[in-house]
């Protein structure tokens, strides 16, 4: 066998092993359930969430607003089976999500603090609905920022705050 010949076997090679394990590599490792769950936020103005993980499904229902708070239950595929605050579930293509991360307050009116301990002057008060951008949770309390308002919230006054 010629060095060329060798070269030329070996380059085959390689080429049927990626094929036949690269993308099984990559659909495995993308429907893996590892991680889960987490949370995410809408990504564009409209996203629709289905019965079921492919186009052929049924619509359930369409968000019209960019930064509604998920949470992703499974993956399958581009498809992520998510629940939002009010404890729809369904699948959403994973295109239309973000890994930034979101909250909605949930119960009643919630107080946005100065400091990061709860402590310090009331900046604003929060009604139920309105969501924001979370940022570091650490003691019971989450950064909050709601177009441009920043302060701290309680965590468990916020649909999105702490462990998903």
């Amino acid at each position: 066998m010629t060095k060329s010949y060798a070269r030329l076997l070996a380059a085959v090679i390689a080429i049927l092993v990626s094929v036949a394990f690269g993308p099984a590599g990559t659909l495995h490792a993308q429907d893996t359930d590892d991680g889960v769950p987490y949370w995410v936020s809408t990504r564009k103005d409209t996203a629709n969430m289905r019965v079921g993980p492919g186009r052929e499904y049924r619509i359930n229902w369409t968000y019209t607003r960019k930064g509604v708070p998920m949470k992703v239950l499974r993956l399958m595929g581009g498809w992520r089976l998510v629940e939002d605050p009010d404890g729809a579930r369904g699948w959403v293509l994973q295109q239309f999500l973000s890994r930034e991360r979101t909250g909605i307050v949930k119960g009643s009116i919630t107080a946005l603090r100065e400091n990061k301990d709860g402590t310090g002057r009331l900046l604003w008060r929060v009604a139920p609905g309105v969501m924001g951008k979370i940022g570091d949770c650490k003691a019971g309390w989450c950064a909050f920022d709601v177009d441009g308002r920043k302060g701290f919230v309680r965590a468990s006054a916020v649909w999105g705050a702490g462990q998903p």
